[in-house]
């Protein structure tokens, strides 16, 4: 017959192994006891398991050698064996059922009831005793109501005043935080404006109309054929800055002291390009070391005409103007751009940098007008509202008097005078600030002073213990109710 081996170890208690024995599906649940472990199954334990073998529809047997687990096993019917090859040769032994049998009720079981039964005494039927006994049960209902229905409400206002004080204000940038001491950081804004300004030219000048041109007659110093390309830049030898170029290719011929003549033409338009011969006597760039030049005749043909132009004063004029307006510009912009409280510092408006200068024309070029386009980067220095309300708010915090809170979060601060720029940057001045502070009332201490009293008697009470803006104001509901509830939980305290 299949037989579910169950090995035990030290650990297991009765839980343990029922739970062990629920997942077995065969007819006999053997446990086996290894020989060294100490099992902690009692007898009553054997029993439990016994049934729930019983209930799965299996028979429990048990190997082991203790003495005595196998003598409570065998008490109960409950098969042992040496091993588990014996237990599973043998035919267990089947426990007989055992037979519950009835005894039929005592003849004297009325008498026996009536003996137990206790008599009441007579005092506790009496009808005062009764009586009494309602009368504690209404008053008992009464004081509940008295303690729970009843509620207070309590308004009360607290003497108000106003707290004012005058701060000296250091504003640097160098000051990261706010210091109780006056000292608050200076920030720093900055904006770009574009601007235009048109000025009539007053100064004169010339305008190139040709260039000049000319021959130019190149030497060989080498034995070899060069070639000279069209471009090629030739310079006079006393003013690099008046140049010509070659119009035309031409390779000279191999050998020293042959030559060859090219036209050229001077690079600027104008008079400067009128040079005597024999001006032009310098190669720019590697032709210069196999070649030598000279313009063995005059270059002529350069012309100027004369025109107004712009002048340094009429560009010096026109950037004093735009500056001028640009800068009361950006005073205007940072006064609207600053937020409602901030404090700017105006003498700190200054340029930080230009990003654009541009004049139309351009030096030089003629022209009856001259127009200035700039973009300027400004920037500016001012007090934040929130680190002068931050300042305000440590300084009354600093000097409140005692028992007194603040009223609310508002304050009113305004400037005193004008900030003073320091030689090291800052910027002093001084402010005032009010604010409303309020005497500082403990809920729980009120409710504690008038708990129990008549309402009169806790609005004395009140009245003599602190000082009010008004007459404390007691409502009580039910309104008929003439005293203060007892549980704090029913008294409520609002401070007006």
């Amino acid at each position: 017959m299949k037989t579910k081996i169950i090995t035990l170890e030290s650990h297991d208690d009765l839980i343990s192994v029922r739970d062990r024995m629920s997942w077995a599906k065969t007819p006999r649940i053997l446990l086996v006891a290894p020989k060294f472990e100490k099992i902690a199954l009692r007898q009553v334990d054997l029993k439990v398991l016994q049934r729930h073998a019983s209930s799965l529809g299996a028979q429990l047997g048990i190997v082991t050698r203790t003495r005595r687990v196998r003598v409570d096993a065998e008490s109960l019917g409950i098969p042992v064996f040496e091993s588990t090859g014996e237990a599973q040769k043998e035919a267990w032994a089947q426990s007989p059922p055992k037979r519950l049998t009835r005894k039929p009720p005592a003849k004297n079981l009325r008498e026996k009831r009536e003996q137990v039964q206790v008599r009441e005494e007579a005092w506790r039927a009496h009808p005062a005793t009764r009586l009494g006994a309602f009368i504690v049960g209404v008053l008992s209902v009464f004081a509940i109501v008295a303690l729970f229905i009843p509620r207070a409400q309590i308004r009360l206002q607290p003497i108000t005043e106003t707290q004012s004080i005058v701060l000296p204000v250091i504003a640097n940038e160098s000051t990261e935080s706010v210091f109780v001491t006056g000292n608050i950081p200076a920030r720093e804004k900055r904006i770009i404006l574009d601007g235009a300004q048109t000025v009539v030219v007053t100064g004169e000048g010339v305008v190139p109309q040709s260039k000049a041109t000319g021959v130019v007659v190149f030497r060989n110093l080498t034995s070899n054929a060069v070639t000279i390309p069209a471009g090629t830049i030739i310079e006079a030898a006393r003013d690099a800055l008046v140049q010509f170029v070659t119009l035309e290719d031409g390779i000279i011929a191999a050998g020293v002291g042959k030559e060859l003549e090219i036209p050229i033409e001077a690079v600027e338009s104008g008079a400067i390009g009128n040079l005597p011969e024999d001006s032009l006597i310098v190669i720019r760039g590697a032709l210069g070391l196999s070649l030598s030049v000279t313009n063995p005749e005059p270059t002529e043909g350069g012309r100027e005409q004369s025109s107004v132009q712009a002048s340094d004063a009429d560009r010096a004029r026109a950037k004093e103007l735009l500056t001028k307006s640009l800068d009361e510009d950006a005073r205007i912009k940072f006064l609207n751009d600053v937020e409602s409280g901030d404090i700017l510092f105006d003498k700190t408006i200054s340029v930080s940098q230009i990003l654009l200068e541009d004049y139309d024309p351009p030096a030089g070029a003629a022209g009856t007008t001259l127009t200035l386009t700039m973009q300027v980067e400004y920037s500016a220095r001012y007090a934040s509202a929130s680190d002068l309300t931050q300042l305000v708010s440590l300084a009354l915090n600093a000097s409140l008097p005692s028992g007194f809170l603040p009223a609310s979060a508002n304050m009113d601060i305004e400037s005193v005078g004008v900030p003073v720029l320091s030689e090291d940057g800052s910027a002093r001045w001084q402010i005032r600030a009010e604010r409303q502070i309020i005497q500082s009332v403990d809920p729980a201490q009120i409710t504690t002073l008038i708990r129990g009293l008549s309402v009169d008697e806790a609005r004395s009470r009140l009245d003599e213990s602190f000082d009010w803006e008004s007459q404390p104001e007691i409502s009580m509901f039910p309104s008929w109710w003439k005293w203060i509830p007892l549980l704090p939980f029913r008294i409520e305290v609002v401070v007006e």
